[in-house]
């Protein structure tokens, strides 16, 4: 009895799994990465900003596993959403998380499209959202141009195109930042950059109590674009006017307090996070 406990014990502590090995990477990135919310009513701001209503249809590009879209119809019955990503894989866990979370109704008015988010016709929306930098898979002119096209074409007679973009000379460095969540550390890791291409890649991590580390859990290959690129090519593919929203700043630690207000000129900053705000039928 005693040698078949020994071999039970064993086996047990050999099946058994870190932290890291039972992690979820789109649930955790969803938690670490996310603001769905924030960034609905952040939506409705903008669009309310330049045509006084109550936008409708909203298109999330690179939607991965769809949570704003999600998001987005929950917070109106006559909300519709479309999201678009060129990956199954988080799209199909997005069917399995997200969407089973919205009432009959709801998914009604939500639809998945597993294409390039270039290649998508109609229907029209009165807001494109391209959130998480996703747009910087586009490295050359040309290929981003086209993309902004495709966006203002997409749009309704009247309607926003809203990106979010980073950057500041820590943003051009070799560089790791660590923050802490409930259970995890989320690890934001800047593991190259060409400062002649602007050419980055960057890697995130997540680390656990129990010391194991899921390492890699999302790669990215981008060019790093800087504000007045992005507002050129988004004046060049038809856009009427275009609004960078600056974070304000938390005071006595300089840090982002999260609320956005447009600005047409900002201080320097070694690292910042805005909306670039573009807009058809101004």
């Amino acid at each position: 009895m005693k040698e078949r406990k020994k071999r039970d014990g064993k086996s047990r502590k050999k099946d058994a799994k870190s932290r890291a090995e039972r992690a979820d990477r789109y649930a955790l990135y969803q938690e670490s990465v996310q603001d769905p919310e924030g960034d609905v009513s952040r939506l409705r701001r903008m669009y309310a900003r330049h045509f006084g209503g109550a936008p409708r249809h909203l298109r999330e590009d690179f939607c991965g596993s769809a949570l704003l879209a999600c998001c987005w119809v929950r917070a109106g019955r006559d909300h519709r959403a479309t999201g678009i990503d060129l990956d199954p894989e988080p799209l199909e866990w997005g069917r399995e998380h997200n969407l089973v979370k919205l009432r009959p109704e709801q998914l009604r008015r939500l639809r998945l499209v597993e294409a390039d988010v270039r290649a998508v016709r109609g229907p029209a929306a009165d807001v494109v959202a391209a959130f998480n930098f996703s747009y910087s898979v586009f490295k050359n002119r040309r290929e981003l141009l086209h993309y902004f096209r495709r966006a203002h074409a997409g749009l309704a007679r009247r309607g926003i195109f809203v990106l979010d973009a980073y950057g500041g000379p820590e943003a051009q460095e070799r560089r790791a930042e660590t923050r802490e969540y409930d259970g995890f550390d989320y690890v934001w890791d800047q593991d190259l950059f060409d400062p002649i291409t602007h050419h980055t890649r960057c890697l995130i991590h997540f680390e656990f109590s129990d010391g194991s580390r899921l390492e890699r859990a999302f790669r990215y290959d981008w060019r790093l674009w800087m504000l007045p690129e992005l507002r050129d090519l988004l004046e060049e593919a038809g856009f009427d006017a275009v609004e960078v929203y600056w974070e304000g700043t938390e005071r006595g630690t300089d840090e982002g307090n999260g609320i956005f207000r447009p600005r047409r000129h900002a201080e320097d900053d070694p690292a910042w996070i805005a909306y670039v705000v573009a807009v058809k039928g101004a």
